[in-house]
């Protein structure tokens, strides 16, 4: 006989139970997937996880600096100790490089950690958030984690249609999200239409810019979001240590924006939120500008050699500002399915209703050539159906060498609301 008693609500399937009384926009949410880590593909197709090549998660393939090793080592003696929940020597590193009060800083768990503290602190329930279609998949997901409404703009030529999204703003709408550059499409939004926009956003609802690729950008296409914190109080620069500056593992974003934003930021940031030993890296990080340097020629030669090969293959790409490559290959699951054989993990993108298409981090020059040999293999199998080669028509929001840089070209489109389970599809 069970010993649960019959209106035991741990039992599952029960209408007592908790599960069955949340919040409906929780229950739909379609829980966050990450790439596919090298040991779980090790295990299910029986490879060497040495041989494996990862390629998903838009990570620095130069892997973490020395010069942040040297400090984890250094910080490793305190761990018996919580960290410094204000991270003052991290803020102070951060407040010295890009010239802003140490007040005007937040400090988070990874960039992600930041954006969603962003909807949390602005907006609630009845309100809205505004942001792009085939953007980030965290503005959705934090959107409707707090149970907001979604006002999801049509992307024009898979990158920010800004003047649409000035359009889709409001009454109710509290904070808007812009990528730049994009994740996962690569697309760039160029100074002038970014800064426009800004001037168009009311002073109520609060700008996230995201820029977690910003270190990627070619020097000519670099702007001072940080100065423009100055003239908009109501922007918040978010950035992230996990991507050129090879910290992904230990988890460090930070968020920039004036005191009064900053403090509300804080009243829902948890306490201890980033570790010691990431603390210590990011600040070594930080002031390696040989790595950062490295990080960025690698980078640049990686687009350039990947773009190049996928033209010879035929195939369809969005020209990026990133570390990564937007590439149609027709099935999708099919040929994602046949890089796994082969032990190559790419990111398939069919929850961002881009179901042709597959993410190509940058790797090593041996690790993109890998690639390219492992794709040619996959397409000459068949099965597949693909459109002609050569870059996207990604317009004015294609990559910031390209001519005419910017971000809305001609094509508009109205805002949709999204679903609760259209905006957790793209999870």
């Amino acid at each position: 006989m069970s010993s649960h008693p019959p209106s035991d609500p741990t039992r599952p399937g029960l209408a007592s139970s908790p599960v069955n009384d949340a919040p409906a926009y929780v229950r739909a949410i379609a829980p966050y997937r990450a790439g596919k880590p090298i040991g779980e593909v090790a295990r299910e197709y029986g490879l060497n996880a040495d041989g494996i090549i990862k390629l998903a998660s838009n990570e620095n393939p130069l892997g973490m600096p020395a010069s942040a090793r040297a400090a984890i080592q250094a910080a490793l003696e305190d761990l018996g100790r919580y960290p410094d929940s204000n991270c003052f020597d991290l803020k102070a590193a951060i407040a010295a490089r890009y010239d802003v009060p140490v007040d005007w800083i937040t400090l988070c768990n990874g960039s992600n950690d930041g954006l969603e503290l962003a909807a949390r602190a602005f907006c609630g329930p009845g309100q809205s958030i505004v942001y792009s279609q085939y953007a980030f998949v965290v503005y959705a997901l934090s959107t409707q984690a707090i149970g907001a409404r979604a006002i999801e703009v049509p992307a024009d030529r898979y990158g920010h249609d800004l003047d649409a999204m000035a359009a889709a703003i409001a009454e109710d709408t509290r904070v808007v999200f812009v990528a730049n550059p994009n994740n996962p499409t690569g697309t760039f939004v160029d100074a002038r239409r970014l800064e426009e926009f800004l001037s168009r956003v009311p002073a109520r609802v609060a700008v996230v810019l995201d820029e977690a690729y910003t270190e990627y950008l070619e020097p000519e296409a670099r702007y001072d979001s940080m100065g423009w914190i100055r003239s908009f109080p109501n922007l918040i620069v978010s950035r992230t240590m996990s991507k050129a500056y090879g910290l992904a593992g230990l988890r460090v974003g930070f968020m920039v924006a004036q005191a009064p934003l900053t403090d509300l930021i804080n009243r829902v940031r948890q306490p201890f939120n980033v570790n010691s030993l990431a603390q210590a890296a990011a600040v070594a990080a930080l002031a390696d500008e040989a790595f950062l340097a490295r990080s960025y020629e690698l980078n640049r030669k990686g687009l350039a050699q990947l773009e190049q090969g996928f033209e010879q293959l035929g195939l369809e790409f969005v020209p990026s500002s990133g570390n990564f490559v937007l590439v149609r290959v027709g099935r999708a699951d099919l040929i994602n399915e046949r890089l796994l054989q082969a032990g190559v993990i790419v990111r398939p993108v069919g929850n961002y209703d881009l179901p042709e298409w597959l993410r190509v981090t940058v790797g090593l020059p041996e690790e993109n050539a890998a690639l390219l040999a492992a794709l040619a293999k996959a397409l000459a199998a068949g099965g597949e159906e693909r459109k002609a080669g050569g870059a996207a028509e990604a317009g004015d929001a294609g990559r910031s060498s390209a001519a005419g840089a910017g971000s809305a070209g001609t094509v508009s489109g109205g805002a949709t609301d999204s679903a609760a389970e259209g905006a957790a599809a793209r999870g």
